[in-house]
């Protein structure tokens, strides 16, 4: 007897093999069989008019917190990841020991834009080891399948303490001790070894990350420690100094597939060929038999913000008004002319680095605290402008003070332009993923990239069909990642699986959700068009709510190819 049979869907095996119409049997957490079934089950699925895919594998995401209060790693399963890949950039918790608790918090709190007090309410402590974390983990039960990278900048605080965001070179003693934990971690099921050497990654207090100040000669030294072990893969949040050559050479060294990530490598407006040229690089890697592939983002990095905290608008000279004054003051100045015009004049001429660079079909306007405002929801400010007869600027500010600054707007400064996007998310130097699911909850939730793939990509864009478009979900960072079974649909797989409507599949705009310990808010999204998610054979969500468990059927993976 089948535990459950799914009747009728247009089946993607996530290989991207040609759809079949057919039935699916789950028995035991594995795929039993795919066909005309007759065999009995104890719960059957009409998925008539639906299609059936693996669940989607996410690569880059922050749960290592959130996980220890929510098994259900929300949103994300609601949205069909059914694995996620936490510990990126070499920011997690273990190992810690439990002197550094609030250091590696308070860290954690910044880099990742998560709220403090809710981590320090929330975080479970039963680890200070790396194996003790993955122990804790298989206790906890997770709703997915979860993966953990040794991070360069955990190991750095817990062997170095205070120090490891001050002291450049560690000494000889340190460096080893840092090389045993990468070791230690790798043979307790760590799928590799992440870093940071991004100079946006600030820790508590604007301290650096401690990654961030390391060398490049301790960084290989730590990396070495994959090839040694043979196994395991290399990310790095590269910045500008682990260049495409620095990361190859660390491949090549090390003979494991080597991953790049940075907003470098994103479509930029003011750079508009730059991103290419990573992948590029990458592809010419690739030829010489060295792996190095870009993790990369299939959607706009969108930023939500108030104009209570413009913190994206801070490098333009006309808000050093702002910083100097109270927020009380921040409508004076908001409605004075004189900034209006200095604000336009500075916009003429923006800074290098600056994300704004003035295309005003680039920030919408988000949630709107009035009612008579939630009209505007989902415009842009060039249609907002064009609507209300009004330069772009006064329209802006305006909309915001009538709305007592309380409105949402939602910036689009990178991966913004579908035609500059579209050679990205098509090379086949780029892995599809990047979602950042975990953190920076309190301006953007990205955890719906696959389901937003689907959409634009494959229905609206037809930049794929089907059957690769769904590939480039599941079994290709699977494999990229040497992540064994997951990501598709064949019999004796685990079944991880995403029931969904083609026609309608997607995913709903951002809104706040005040659930977080201590009821801090957080940016959440919903699916759309999504009639099931199951891990391991346990539905895990029903299109609508998560399914109520006594425990997660989600695996703790610790074994890779």
């Amino acid at each position: 007897m089948l535990d459950t049979l799914i009747r009728g869907a247009t089946v993607f095996d996530g290989l991207g093999g040609a759809p079949q119409r057919a039935d699916v049997g789950v028995r035991g957490g594995h795929i039993a069989a795919i066909g005309r079934l007759s065999e009995a089950a104890a719960r059957i699925v009409d998925a008539d008019g639906l299609s059936l895919m693996p669940g989607i594998v996410d690569l880059h995401t922050h749960f290592d917190a959130q996980v220890t209060w929510d098994p259900t790693l929300s949103p994300s399963g609601a949205l069909g990841v059914t694995t996620a890949v936490m510990g990126n950039c070499g920011f997690g918790l273990a190992p810690c020991p439990a002197p550094l608790r609030d250091t590696m918090l308070k860290n954690l709190s910044v880099v990742e834009g998560m709220n403090l007090d809710s981590l320090m309410r929330g975080v479970q402590w039963e680890f200070e080891t790396f194996p003790e974390y993955m122990a804790q983990l298989r206790r906890i039960g997770p709703h997915l399948n979860v993966a953990v990278f040794a991070g360069h900048s955990v190991i750095r605080t817990a062997v170095m303490g205070e120090a490891a965001s001050e002291q450049v070179e560690p000494s000889a003693a340190q460096l080893e001790a840092m090389r045993e934990q990468v070791r230690v971690a790798l043979r307790a099921g760590a799928i590799g070894f992440a870093s940071s050497f991004s100079p946006n990654h600030s820790g508590y207090g604007g301290r650096p990350m401690p990654s961030t100040i390391a060398t490049e000669h301790e960084l290989r030294t730590l990396a070495a420690v994959l090839g040694e072990e043979e196994r395991g893969v290399f990310m790095m949040a590269t910045g500008s100094r682990a260049t495409p050559d620095v990361m190859e050479s660390i491949a090549a060294d090390t003979s494991r597939p080597a991953f790049i990530s940075t907003v470098l490598t994103m479509y930029n407006e003011a750079k508009p060929g730059l991103g290419l040229s990573y992948y590029e690089r990458a592809a010419q890697a690739l030829a010489r038999g060295h792996e190095l592939y870009i993790l990369t983002s299939c959607q706009p990095l969108s930023f939500d913000f108030t104009l209570c905290d413009p913190y994206v608008l801070l490098s333009y000279p006309a808000f050093d008004r702002l910083k100097a004054a109270s927020a009380e003051q921040f409508e004076a100045i908001y409605r004075d002319p004189a900034f209006r015009a200095r604000f336009r004049s500075d916009l003429q001429t923006p800074k290098a680095g600056t994300l704004f660079l003035g295309n005003w079909r680039h920030i919408e306007v988000g949630e709107t605290a009035r009612p008579e405002n939630r009209r505007f929801e989902g415009l842009t400010l060039a249609e907002l402008a064009s609507q209300r007869g009004q330069d772009p600027v006064d329209a802006w500010f305006d909309l915001a003070l009538a709305d007592g600054l309380q409105t949402h707007f939602i910036g689009k400064f990178f991966q913004n332009v579908d035609e500059g996007v579209a050679p990205l998310v098509r090379h086949p130097a780029g892995v599809i993923t990047l979602s950042d699911a975990g953190a920076h909850l309190g301006y953007m939730c990205d955890a719906g990239f696959g389901l937003h793939f689907l959409a634009h990509w494959v229905r609206e864009r037809g930049a794929f069909d089907w059957p690769s478009g769904i590939q480039r979900l599941t079994s290709e960072p699977a494999d990229r990642f040497r992540i064994p079974e997951r990501g598709r649909l064949q019999v004796g797989a685990p079944a991880d699986m995403l029931l969904f409507d083609p026609g309608r599949v997607g995913v709903s705009a951002a809104f706040t959700q005040c659930d977080l310990p201590g009821g801090a808010p957080r940016k959440v999204r919903e699916p759309l068009g999504v009639h099931g998610v199951w891990v391991n054979g346990t539905q895990v969500h029903d299109g609508r709510s998560h399914v109520a468990l006594e425990r997660g059927p989600g695996a703790v993976l610790d074994r890779f190819n």
